[in-house]
């Protein structure tokens, strides 16, 4: 058997298009917007694809929030609840994968309901 390895880099710059672009500071209420317009049918993006710029861009705004010794890697970081993950080229912001929003089970609601009218038939007390 004869495997030939090839690593494409995701994502390719050239079919997958970058969806926001930043100048010169991170706007946190257009990735929001961003995610909010890709969340459908309880599945929202799993991931946050950040090109250099967008990854230095990002990194002073949480420095700005929680401190310069507080963001040293943006590796296992998660913002609005998506995973960062940096790629090698200089500027491109997409979001990717999917991951789906488990609501919580009311463990009340799985219980029978207080008065159960077959059982509560059989001790009715008639006069």
């Amino acid at each position: 058997m004869n495997i030939n390895e090839h690593h494409t880099p995701y994502p390719d710059m050239s079919s997958v298009p970058s969806e926001l672009s930043f100048t010169d500071v991170w706007d946190g209420e257009a990735v929001s917007g961003l995610i909010r317009s890709k969340c459908d049918h309880g599945e929202t993006p799993a991931f946050l694809f950040l090109g250099k710029k967008e990854a230095l861009l990002l990194k002073e705004h949480l420095a700005q929030t929680f401190g310069e010794e507080a963001v040293v890697t943006l590796h296992g970081t998660y913002y609005m609840g998506l995973d960062v993950v940096t790629i090698d080229c200089e500027s491109f912001l997409n979001t990717g994968g999917r991951k789906t929003i488990r609501t919580l089970q009311d463990p009340m609601a799985r219980r029978p309901a207080w008065r159960d009218r077959e059982v509560d038939a059989l001790w009715q007390f008639r006069i």
